[in-house]
């Protein structure tokens, strides 16, 4: 009797919204579109990232401008990331293991990399060993960052292997439309950049990283056309900040990139904000961060400039990982002394491959932009030619600008006007408040490792 009861309720406990059945092409796909628009989206990208990093900044609502967060500000970025990305991206795994797909195998863990990337670059300790086997630790233990990121290069080198364009077909895939030559380049790119993440700390390993990379042949991403990106479609799957100006209009560019715009003659300017609505001197006119409710609405919300419409527009690419970073990436290498090559000449190509990306193509545009004294490459001083170029190129992707802006420490910005910091920008995420209540032991145990759990304790990886 008890045997039958139990039968009967596992056939009846079922969700009829559910598949039983799932396919990794459709798990794949709902893995990149589910992280992509929490990379890409408000909370924070735009409601944080993009802020901090002095990208955008708010006319209405000003609090996250001014650093006032609460312990769900930072949730969606956890959440998603674990319950969805990640949950998903550990079935395709198990499903590519069961059907000898390992091309599966390597997509999926290129992508989770790519996740657990994103997490522990804003948070600090995030759980990873324990995370990967959910069904077994409802309540995961927190991994140091430094392993994490040794993790993850771990298992990219394992995507190396896994990943075969001479092997089994996938399907799903809408950043690369199933071409594996392409995912081995995204997984050197990203194991490039988090070789650079623990370069300060672990500059011996990140060295043996970028030789295993040389060693395994398949290079980096090489193009444009080539760059990591998912390229949104019509409304209801439309680009979010498409979305979020369909209905809002609490977000302008801010003051701090406008004016490094204007100062270097930049002609990515015109692409990034948009024209006033309301005829002005400048025609483009960002506003501070950080400014007071009244003073931010009295600067007027005509007299003020929306990012550019590029941005905006439903089709717009979520950019997982652009050329230009690649080709900064590279440059960086080779002035740390870990690969050999030229470094400005990485830099100029890195800077022009930005300003192709939004279509600037004339030659003496390009000349003339990286003949100006204050864009030629410094030798001595490559984290400042190359974190506010970088700054500039990383523009709309609010977290990886964010994780450059610490490690490399440029640009120089200047704390929220009405900052409730004392004078501090964040230097990371808060743990979301669910955290405190359904993992409580896990998460003491790692802010006694890593210090209070407030938005100005510095991370690992950020050294200075």
């Amino acid at each position: 009797m008890v045997t039958s009861c139990k039968k009967e309720l596992v056939d009846t406990n079922q969700n009829p919204n559910a598949t039983q059945n799932p396919q990794p092409d459709y798990l794949l796909t709902a893995a990149i579109k589910n992280t992509a628009d929490t990379y890409w989206g408000v909370s924070n990208n735009m409601g944080a990232g993009l802020l901090i990093v002095q990208h955008w900044a708010k006319i209405q609502y000003t609090d996250p401008d001014r650093y006032i967060f609460t312990n769900t500000s930072f949730q969606d970025l956890w959440s998603i990331g674990y319950s969805k990305s990640i949950v998903n991206l550990n079935k395709i795994i198990s499903l590519a293991d069961a059907q000898a797909n390992p091309n599966y195998k390597g997509v999926a863990l290129v992508l989770r990399s790519w996740v657990f990337t994103l997490l522990t670059d804003q948070y600090g300790n995030v759980p990873y060993k324990q995370a990967i086997n959910i069904d077994q630790y409802l309540t995961p233990a927190y991994d140091t960052q430094r392993d994490v990121y040794f993790a993850l290069l771990d298992d990219l080198k394992a995507a190396q292997a896994d990943l075969d364009p001479n092997g089994k077909a996938i399907a799903g895939d809408v950043v690369y439309t199933n071409n594996i030559s392409a995912w081995k380049k995204f997984a050197n790119s990203l194991r490039l950049r988090i070789a650079l993440r623990i370069a300060d700390r672990e500059p011996a390993k990140a060295q043996q990283v970028l030789a295993d990379i040389q060693a395994e042949g398949s290079g980096y991403i090489s193009s444009n056309a080539g760059m990591a990106q998912m390229v949104y479609l019509d409304s209801p799957n439309q680009n979010p900040i498409s979305n979020l100006f369909d209905t809002r209009d609490d977000y302008r560019i801010s003051k701090t990139i406008v004016d490094k715009l204007f100062e270097l003659n930049d002609p990515r300017l015109p692409i990034y904000a948009s024209p006033t609505a309301d005829a002005t001197p400048q025609t483009y006119v960002g506003i501070p961060n950080g400014l007071l409710v009244g003073d931010a609405s009295n600067l007027g919300l005509s007299k003020t400039s929306k990012p550019g419409a590029y941005f905006r527009a439903p089709h717009a690419p979520a950019v997982i990982m652009s050329y230009a970073e690649v080709l900064f990436d590279q440059a960086e290498a080779v002035a740390r002394g870990f690969i050999s090559g030229d470094a400005a000449g990485l830099y100029n190509q890195a800077v022009t491959a930005s300003l192709n990306q939004y279509g600037i193509t004339d030659n003496t545009v390009l000349n003339n932009y990286l003949a100006q004294a204050s864009v030629k490459y410094d030798a001595s001083n490559y984290k400042k030619s190359i974190g506010n170029q970088k700054w500039i190129a990383l523009f709309g992707e609010g977290l990886e600008a964010f994780a450059e802006w610490r490690r490399l420490d440029y640009p120089q910005l200047q704390p929220a006007v009405a900052g409730t910091l004392n004078g501090k920008i964040p230097v990371r995420f808060i743990y979301p408040g669910t955290e405190q209540s359904l993992n409580g032991t896990s998460y003491t145990a790692a802010v006694a490792n890593q210090g209070p759990d407030v938005l100005t304790t510095k991370l690992w990886f950020d050294v200075n």
